[in-house]
C-alpha cells in the first residue's frame, strides 16, 4: 500500500469542528444502528469486539504505525487508550442491547459532562453535572417504570454507566494521544486498537471461526468498524488537535440528538416525552460548560 501524505488531511482541519461532530455522529450511530441486528447472531460484546478488530486492521494497513519513532511512553498511553476505548465500545453495546439507543447515548453522556466539570472552573460546570444527574436520573426513573424486563433495565443501565466512566478516560487519553501532532493521533489510534483487540481477545475470540467462515457477517461487521470506529474516532483525533478536553466535551453535545433521530428512523424506538425531557438535560448540561 502507497504511503499516504498526512497534508491532505489539513483540509479537514479547515472543517469546522460541530460539522464535523454531524458527519461523526451520523456514521457512529449507523452504525450502531446496523450492530444491533447482529446481536441475537453473536451477542452484543462479541460484535463490539469484531467492530475493534476488524477498526484495527484497516487503521494499521493505512496508517503503517510502526514505520514511527515510538517512545515507551507514547507507546503505552496509546495502548492504555484503546483498551479503554474497547471496554468503552463494549460496555455501550450491552447497554444499547437492553435500552434504546438514544436513552443509551444520553445515559453515557455523565462521562463528557464529568471530564468537563473537572476541567472547568466556573460554577457552570457546576451546576451542569447537577443538571446532567437530573436527566440520566429521569431517564432510568422513566426505563424502570416503561415495559421492559427489570433485568433489561439493570444490566443495561450499569453497562452505560460503565461506558461513561470509559469515554471520560478516552476524552482524557484521547487527547494526550493527539497531542503528539498532526498524523501521529491517528496512529496512536491504530496502535491503540489493536491493543484493545488483543486485550479482549481471551474473552471473544473464540468466535473466530464463525465469523471468518461467513463472508457475509464479515462485510456487515466490516461496515460497522469503518462507520462506528474509523470514521468518527479518526475525525475526534482531528477535533482534539484542535480543541481543548472541555470544548471537546462541550461539541459532544450534539451527539444525543444524532442518537434519537438514527434510532427514530432506523430502529423504529420513538422516544418518549419524558425521554425528550431528560435528553434535553443532558445535552444541556453539556452546553452549559461550554467555555470560549
Amino acid at each position: 500500500m502507497p504511503t499516504l501524505n498526512p497534508r491532505p488531511r489539513a483540509g479537514l482541519d479547515r472543517v469546522p469542528a460541530p460539522a464535523l461532530f454531524v458527519v461523526s455522529g451520523l456514521t457512529l450511530y449507523l452504525g450502531a444502528a446496523v450492530a444491533v441486528g447482529l446481536f441475537d447472531r453473536l451477542g452484543a460484546p462479541t460484535v463490539s469486539w469484531w467492530r475493534i478488530v476488524l477498526a484495527a486492521v484497516v487503521l494499521l494497513a493505512w496508517r503503517r504505525p510502526w514505520r514511527r519513532a515510538w517512545t515507551r511512553r507514547s507507546l503505552g498511553v496509546a495502548a492504555l487508550f484503546g483498551v479503554v476505548l474497547a471496554a468503552m465500545n463494549v460496555a455501550f453495546y450491552v447497554g444499547i442491547d437492553h435500552l434504546p439507543l438514544g436513552v443509551g447515548v444520553a445515559i453515557e453522556f455523565v462521562g463528557p459532562v464529568a471530564v468537563a466539570a473537572v476541567t472547568g472552573r466556573g460554577w457552570r460546570e457546576r451546576l451542569a453535572i447537577v443538571v446532567a444527574a437530573s436527566g440520566v436520573l429521569l431517564l432510568a426513573g422513566v426505563t424502570l417504570s416503561s415495559g421492559l424486563p427489570r433485568e433489561d433495565v439493570i444490566v443495561g443501565l450499569g453497562a452505560l454507566l460503565a461506558a461513561a466512566a470509559c469515554w471520560a478516560g478516552y476524552i482524557v487519553l484521547g487527547k494526550r494521544v493527539a497531542r503528539a501532532g498532526a498524523g501521529s493521533g491517528i496512529d496512536g489510534l491504530a496502535v491503540g486498537m489493536a491493543a484493545g483487540a488483543l486485550a479482549f481477545a481471551p474473552f471473544f475470540g473464540s468466535s473466530t471461526a464463525e465469523v471468518v467462515g461467513d463472508p457475509g457477517l464479515l462485510a456487515f461487521l466490516l461496515v460497522v468498524a469503518v462507520c462506528s470506529s474509523v470514521v468518527p474516532y479518526v475525525l475526534d483525533q482531528v477535533v482534539l488537535r484542535r480543541v481543548g478536553t472541555a470544548t471537546f466535551a462541550v461539541l459532544l453535545a450534539l451527539l444525543p440528538a444524532t442518537a434519537v433521530v438514527v434510532g427514530a428512523v432506523v430502529l423504529r424506538q420513538l422516544p418518549t416525552w419524558p425521554e425528550l425531557v431528560g435528553l434535553l438535560l443532558v445535552s444541556g448540561a453539556i452546553a452549559m460548560t461550554a467555555r470560549s
